[in-house]
């Protein structure tokens, strides 16, 4: 699991979310995986850790470990939770320059762009740009 590639992820997701014939069981796959994502404890879930740009509040935390970066993300919206788990899915576990560089193909395959409401599909915007934001930080502290 830890081997596989960015890309290889989001074609794993690309694949899951085909199985769905419409969108409403595919939000409530998305709530299901917002389900599973355990959060962040009270302590992380500070200004420091809250994400610019997103209607609901979101908490992103990254830290490195023997080289790869990891992300830690929690919301108080059970959907966008569940969006915040997709992109730590894809992106955790990666070198920053591998997480700085990936293109998020994933997002346009699934049709999320189409099906967020705009306000939805901007935060998941500021959430991508601060994940890679925290790639490229952690990638020059390096």
């Amino acid at each position: 699991m830890a081997n596989q590639s960015i890309d290889e992820i989001q074609k794993e997701i690309v694949e899951e979310f085909s199985l769905f014939d419409d969108w409403t069981d595919r939000y409530e796959y998305i709530i299901d995986i917002g389900k599973k994502n355990p959060g962040l404890s009270d302590a992380s879930r500070t200004e420091d850790n809250l994400v610019r740009g997103c209607q609901s509040q979101v908490w992103l935390t990254a830290r490195m470990e023997n080289g790869l970066l990891f992300f830690e993300g929690d919301s108080d919206a059970i959907i966008v939770k569940g969006l915040v788990g997709l992109l730590l899915r894809v992106l955790s576990g990666h070198r920053p320059q591998e997480i700085s560089s990936a293109n998020l193909f994933f997002i346009d395959e699934i049709g999320m762009t189409q099906h967020l409401a705009q306000t939805r599909s901007n935060g998941l915007l500021a959430m991508v740009k601060q994940m890679k934001f925290f790639a490229l930080a952690f990638g020059i502290q390096g």
